[in-house]
């Protein structure tokens, strides 16, 4: 070890400012995750507030609330998974065959520009688009159909509206990491298939995708370990009275319980049990890729 720092310590230097980071804002605050097991009064601080065991635990997994909180989480991260994690393959697949650079790069460029939208701004212009009166949308839908759709108050429309124009942010910038991957496999191989006769399309099935088949199996088994860390900030822009039902994920709920109800013992339980899940659902995912193909995390 001491070799090694020797050595390259030029290079751990450069790593010392994101092993500091990590530090203090990501092991530290876990201290206070034992409030999550603490009846927490502020005044006598965390040390200070009596144990109550798993109480609060309890209380979440009876309340009214839990299994629709289970249903929508797990719901909305299952269809951003099945809808979300494939675009950004498929689109680093066409991106790569495109002969013509200029045009390949106008569409990296349209397909990465909607990650750099805040998400106030991305659902501003979904309240624009989708509105029952004056949206782009509603006009088209109303001229096929003859009635609007109420996409941001019925439950119903809520993950699909949701996923797809996450899938329309994201996509872009996602592909970059595969397009990496592509540049990376040996034209060797592909000038070899040519002269077998294979097609555009037995190349890709053949060569491109087992090329990257270990990146895309990472990227899996990081995608399940957050499938149940449903963002905060858009749901909340999203969420409304009406779609309710369908909206209110664990972030939202513990937000309400913790921040504006001042439960703050509770919602970190829940947080924690939200956090524990991902985790065991990252150790399966990462056991099950390591036996299929020889590639895992660790």
């Amino acid at each position: 070890m001491k070799k090694q720092i020797r050595k390259n310590g030029d290079l751990y230097l450069l790593l010392l400012p994101v092993i500091v980071y990590f530090i203090v804002f990501e092991y530290v605050p876990m201290y206070g995750v034992q409030i999550a097991f603490k009846n927490f009064i502020a005044t006598k601080g965390i040390w200070g507030s009596p144990w109550i065991g798993f109480h609060h635990f309890e209380r979440f997994f009876e309340s009214y609330y839990f299994w629709r909180l289970i249903k929508n989480t797990l719901g909305i991260g299952l269809y951003q998974l099945v809808v979300g994690f494939p675009v950004p393959i498929l689109l680093a697949l066409l991106i790569n065959e495109v002969r013509s650079r200029k045009f390949s790069r106008f569409v990296q460029t349209v397909t990465y520009a909607p990650h750099f939208l805040s998400t106030v701004v991305l659902v501003g212009m979904l309240l624009i688009f989708l509105s029952p009166q004056s949206g782009l949308v509603n006009l088209a839908v109303t001229w096929i159909r003859g009635e609007p759709i109420h996409f941001m108050t019925e439950p119903g429309w809520f993950k699909s509206v949701y996923v797809l124009s996450g899938v329309w942010q994201q996509m872009g910038w996602s592909s970059i990491i595969y397009l990496a991957a592509l540049t990376a496999i040996d034209p060797q191989l592909h000038e070899a298939a040519r002269v077998d006769g294979a097609s555009r399309w037995q190349r890709i099935w053949h060569i491109n995708l087992p090329g990257i088949m270990p990146t895309i199996t990472i990227l899996l088994i990081l995608n399940m370990g957050s499938l149940l860390s449903v963002g905060f900030e858009k749901v909340y822009l999203m969420q409304n009275s009406l779609n309710m039902a369908a909206s209110d994920v664990i972030a939202t709920h513990v937000y309400r319980k913790g921040i504006v109800d001042g439960q703050y013992s509770y919602s970190a339980a829940v947080g924690l049990f939200n956090n524990v899940i991902n985790f065991m659902l990252l150790i399966v995912v990462n056991r099950v890729a390591r036996k299929m193909n020889d590639t895992s995390l660790w």
